[in-house]
């Protein structure tokens, strides 16, 4: 039976490039907005409006008529919950178009593409357990910090939607290049956590009864800040270090793109810390650190792109001297 599915399956026409990106830039951009709708569930104080998981309350798996619990409430978290069924629905779409396409595509993106409906059932077992956990401040930020993850995989799902000429994946870039962008992307990673435990000192809990990180707020938002300022001095050495390598044309474009989106998100957290973390703006920052993730991927996969096509210029140009 299994063998007749899949002789079934092999001959199912191969869908288009255009299709399988897509629905990849459908993923990422689904991934960046629930993170987004989480902090509206956090910030209006909707987090335990469904009280269990994976059930909205005891016996019903939607909102109900409750005295402790206002209906707003239970509907923005519940409206969360099917938005993660929306963002399923997209990443087993995109996994089964990147399979009926596996003769012609590496590993590394059936794999991608693979993870997509595998994090979103973790994310959605986090959310359940945080949950339970009465969004317990480090629950809620691991809820995120998985968010994060899943959102950079998909950037990297995206650049490797195969062209339609192309087969073999992306190539390493030289040594020291190599070494800085995984020093970048680790600096990347902890702006990230400091954010959520910026979050986790803040006022926002998700519910007014969960105790919050007992660190002031702002000292974790001084450390923060810290990382934001190293993570552009390397931007700045990265673009200096670019411009120096001739052999290997920068993408410019991206690089000018993640330092406008970096310095955008640096300015409202900021306003949003002067202005004693209005909840619209922690909201817009939430969104704004999934564009810098995505920023930061797209530059990594631009500079091993090019570098692969530099690769296969000098190929070419030893055979035409031959």
């Amino acid at each position: 039976m299994l063998d007749s599915l899949k002789a079934r399956i092999d001959r199912l026409p191969n869908p288009s490039r255009r299709l399988q990106l897509g629905f990849a830039v459908a993923v990422l951009t689904t991934q960046a907005l629930i993170a987004m709708t989480g902090a509206v569930v956090r910030v209006t104080g909707s987090g335990l409006g469904c009280p269990t998981w994976p059930e909205c309350f005891p016996g019903s798996m939607f909102p109900v008529s409750h005295p402790e619990y206002s209906t707003l409430n239970q509907w923005i978290e519940y409206g969360n919950r099917l938005f993660t069924g929306v963002v399923g629905l997209i990443a087993v779409t995109c996994f089964v178009l990147a399979y009926l396409n596996r003769p012609r595509v590496d590993r590394r993106y059936l794999r991608l593409a693979l993870a997509m409906p595998v994090g979103v059932a973790v994310q959605a077992v986090i959310g359940g357990i945080t949950v339970r956990l009465d969004l317990v401040w480090w629950s809620v930020a691991i809820h995120l910090l998985a968010s994060t993850v899943m959102v950079w995989l998909a950037t990297l799902l995206v650049h490797s939607v195969p062209h339609d000429d192309a087969g073999g994946g992306p190539v390493t870039p030289p040594g020291t290049l190599a070494t800085w962008l995984y020093v970048q992307t680790a600096l990347l990673a902890g702006l990230l956590v400091t954010g959520t435990m910026v979050s986790g000192a803040g006022p926002h809990a998700g519910d007014s009864r969960t105790p919050r990180l007992g660190i002031p707020v702002e000292t974790m938002a001084h450390v923060h800040a810290a990382f934001l300022y190293t993570f552009l001095g390397s931007l700045v050495l990265l673009g200096l270090w670019l411009r120096s390598r001739r052999e290997l044309p920068p993408p410019w474009g991206r690089y000018r793109v993640l330092v406008a989106v970096v310095l955008a998100q640096g300015t409202i957290g900021f306003v949003q810390f002067w202005l004693g973390v209005p909840e619209l703006l922690v909201c817009l920052h939430v969104l704004g650190a999934m564009t810098v993730i995505i920023a930061t991927g797209s530059l990594w996969c631009g500079v091993r792109r090019r570098r692969a096509a530099a690769d296969e210029g000098r190929v070419a140009e030893a055979v035409t001297a031959r």
